[in-house]
Parts: C-alpha cells; structure tokens; sequence
C-alpha cells in the first residue's frame, strides 16, 4: 500500500513538472517572439513613423486589416482543408493550429518549426500525415509564387535587364538539387516517396488547396499595390502588380526567419522598385507596414493560442 502511495505521488509530481515545463516553453516562445518584434520596430531608424502615420487614415488602416484578415482565413481554410485528408476540424481549431505554430516557428529558419509545432496538436501516429500535408501546403504556395513570378519577368522584361544565362543557372542547380536528394530520406520521406504519396493524394483536396493558395496570394500582393497607391507611387497596375511578383519570388528563395522577413523584402522591393523611380523610403515603409499587418498581428494571435495550449490537446484529437 505504501509503494502504490509512493508510486502516486511520484506520478503526480512527473505531471506538474511536466506541466510547469510546458508553461515556461510557452512563456520563452511568446516572449521570445514579442521581443524580436519590439527590437525590429525599434532598430530601422531610416524609418520616420510620424510621416508614414501622415500618409494612413482610419478607413485605409480598416482596408489594411480586412486584406489582412482575408489573408489569414485563406491561410487557415488551406490548413483545414488538408487535414480532411484523415480528419474533420473546426476552423477554430485550424486558426489555433496555424497561428499557433506561426508564432512558435517565427523564430526558427522558413518556418520549419511549424512543421513541430502542428504535429503537437495530433496523436503521434498521426505526425507523418501532418509533416506530409504541411510540406504539401507550403510548396503549393511556392509553386504560385514561382509561377507568378516568372510571368511578372515576362510582363516586365524590357524593364529588369536580366540575363538569360542567370535563369538557365538557376534551373540547373535546381535540377541538380532534385537528382542529388531524390533518394536522401528526412523522416522517412525522400523526393520519390514525396512523389509517389502526392500522385496518390486526393485531386480535390488538391484543387481546393492551389485555389486557396491562389487567392491567398492575390489578397496580399492586392495589399501591396493598395498601399502603393496609397503612398501616391506613380506606377501603372501592370507593372505594380509584375514587380510585386517578381519581388515575392526573389525574397522567397532566400533562407531566412520570419522577422527578417521584413528585411529581405525590403531590400528587395527597394531595388526593384527603385529601377521604376519609386523612392526607397516609400517601399521600405510598405514592406514594413505589410510585415505588421501580415505577421506581426497574427503573432498576437498565435500567442494568445500558444499560451493556452494544453498537452491534453493531442489526446483529445
């Protein structure tokens, strides 16, 4: 009877151990998260915010969120739309998930930590499927991207003088790449398992997938020109909308984190559009007000989910 009391009261210090580990892991990441925000804020000082605020009003700040939020709920439909593919959630549950795992991952190099962060939410015999349908829904986004982004040169070749040998060197590397890891397992999954499991995977959920992601991307890049107009930047839609293309590919190729998103953006869009005349400042301050709209208020979400998170989630799914 005592070793059964002894044994008790050793599971239940192993509980609380384990629960008040969880809360400071919750605590770092929010705070983590919070603090790299704050310092981006802070530390541009090119950035002069009692002009950019000269420039918003009220109804535009409201258009702002609404393209915003638009993005968002694309963001999560896509997450709950993938985990059909075994599963049936709420979209409450998919925004816990999505912003949940984007403020736990915004730390950690092109948001790998997502794919850790998603697979809590999920019994572990289920953490193959989330690795596998989290891989299918950022590539589709990669795939937009990089589609729109090269019909942005096309629209836009007589305005970027690029070479052709610079894209044929791009496509050999990357043709490389493939060959080189197509056996290269990570996880259990390899470019040719990779392939074999989505030549299997649902053509609707597919299709319901690259529509989102499609819409997803017009939503932002639409965000983008809207504050373009908005900084009074003379420049014709075609040719907005082709730059903003052709600059979301350049930045997405670049191995980065979240909060330096802003950075790698920004560099980009100045140069691109500084070729067109557009001042730099301009672009620099639309890059930022896009990565506080786009990151950093979902963040605030995200962290309201991560603080509430509980180990007994994954049990419950």
């Amino acid at each position: 009877m005592q070793e059964f009391r002894y044994f008790v009261v050793m599971i239940s210090i192993n509980h609380k151990a384990k629960q008040f580990l969880l809360v400071i892991i919750k605590l770092l990441i929010v705070t983590g998260a919070l603090y790299y925000i704050y310092r981006q804020l802070q530390g541009d000082k090119s950035l002069n915010w009692n002009v950019i605020s000269s420039y918003l009003s009220v109804q535009s700040i409201l258009v702002l969120v609404g393209f915003s939020a638009a993005n968002w709920i694309l963001e999560i439909l896509k997450w709950q739309n993938l985990v059909s593919y075994f599963k049936q959630i709420t979209f409450l549950e998919s925004a816990k998930q999505s912003l949940g795992s984007l403020t736990a991952s915004i730390l950690t190099p092109n948001r790998i930590g997502e794919y850790g962060a998603k697979m809590l939410y999920y019994p572990r015999e289920k953490r193959k499927k989330i690795i596998f349908i989290n891989f299918i829904s950022n590539s589709t986004q990669m795939t937009v991207t990089c589609f729109f982004g090269v019909l942005g040169f096309i629209i836009s070749k007589n305005q970027f003088q690029i070479s052709l040998v610079y894209y044929l060197t791009i496509i050999v590397v990357l043709i490389g790449l493939i060959l080189l890891l197509r056996n290269i397992e990570i996880y259990g999954f390899s470019i040719q398992k990779l392939t074999t499991k989505l030549m299997k995977f649902p053509k609707n959920i597919m299709l319901t997938n690259f529509q989102l992601a499609i819409l997803r991307y017009f939503v932002f890049s639409h965000q983008f020109y809207f504050l373009l107009a908005l900084f009074n930047c003379e420049i014709s839609y075609p040719l907005a909308l082709s730059t903003i293309f052709i600059m979301y590919l350049l930045a997405s190729i670049v191995p980065t984190i979240h909060l330096m998103d802003v950075v790698i953006k920004g560099s980009v869009a100045a140069y691109l559009f500084g070729q067109i005349g557009i001042e730099s400042w301009k672009i620099i301050a639309i890059t930022s007000l896009m990565w506080i709209f786009n990151l950093v208020l979902p963040v605030l979400a995200g962290s309201y989910f991560v603080m509430r998170f509980r180990l007994n989630e994954t049990s419950k799914n």
